[in-house]
């Protein structure tokens, strides 16, 4: 694992009021779980299980 700075921004907000976490990946792609593990295993899992921006054919 490199130390130097990616430039990809990962972003995970609280929905207030829910349990649930909405993340957003450096692509684009957005999920959303109550479970902080879940999510952040879905972000640093990519390009796995979502795809970027206008790559959908």
């Amino acid at each position: 694992m490199s130390n130097s700075p990616t430039g990809e921004i990962y972003r995970i907000d609280w929905l207030p009021g829910t349990d649930v976490l909405h993340g957003t990946c450096h692509c684009g792609a957005e999920h959303s779980a109550q479970d902080p593990v879940e999510m952040w295993e879905w972000m640093l899992g990519h390009p796995e299980g979502h795809e970027p921006r206008g790559s959908a054919s």
